[in-house]
């Protein structure tokens, strides 16, 4: 069985290259079916660090949730040189999250999934809407163009020089 693993992409931390790599790294767990464009955003919590740039990927996948973010995330982010501190707002060179499974309704450790970040966080739901606007959120039943044209993109800034090239390009 396969499953469409809807990922959040971020990095501060040399992410002209880290986002691109964690693509590239990311395929080698499934087919890349999809990548947004990069949004630069200022940083959430802890002011003082660089901005974000910010994209999502569709990922066809035949791991489980739980496997996805066990043995393929953690070891992509390891092997990208993620350090993580007591601060989760620190800068980091990436960080990969499951926004959304399937149509599925899951809990991974702290983790709720659909992440309840699409809702809150321009960074999240716009560039999921990018790569799948029609796809209906499980829980409130609204697409993802819908949820991303509710919040305000006025904080988020277009990237056309990074390129995130799927696997197969």
């Amino acid at each position: 069985m396969t499953n469409l693993a809807f990922l959040s992409l971020g990095s501060n931390i040399e992410p002209e290259s880290n986002l691109p790599a964690a693509v590239k790294l990311l395929g080698r767990f499934g087919y890349v079916r999809a990548v947004s464009s990069v949004w630069e955003t200022e940083p959430v919590g802890l002011a003082d660090q660089p901005n974000f740039l910010n994209a999502a990927v569709l990922l066809e996948t035949a791991l489980s949730a739980q496997a996805l973010r066990v043995e393929a995330i953690t070891q992509i982010e390891e092997s990208l040189g993620r350090v993580r501190t007591a601060n989760k707002n620190a800068p980091r060179t990436i960080d990969i999250d499951i926004m959304l499974f399937n149509q599925d309704t899951l809990q991974i450790g702290q983790r709720h999934i659909p992440d309840p970040e699409i809702l809150e966080r321009p960074f999240v739901a716009i560039p999921l809407a990018e790569i799948a606007p029609d796809y209906v959120h499980p829980e409130l039943g609204q697409t993802l163009q819908q949820i991303a044209a509710s919040l305000p993109a006025t904080e988020m800034t277009l990237r056309p020089d990074v390129l995130l090239l799927t696997a197969h390009e």
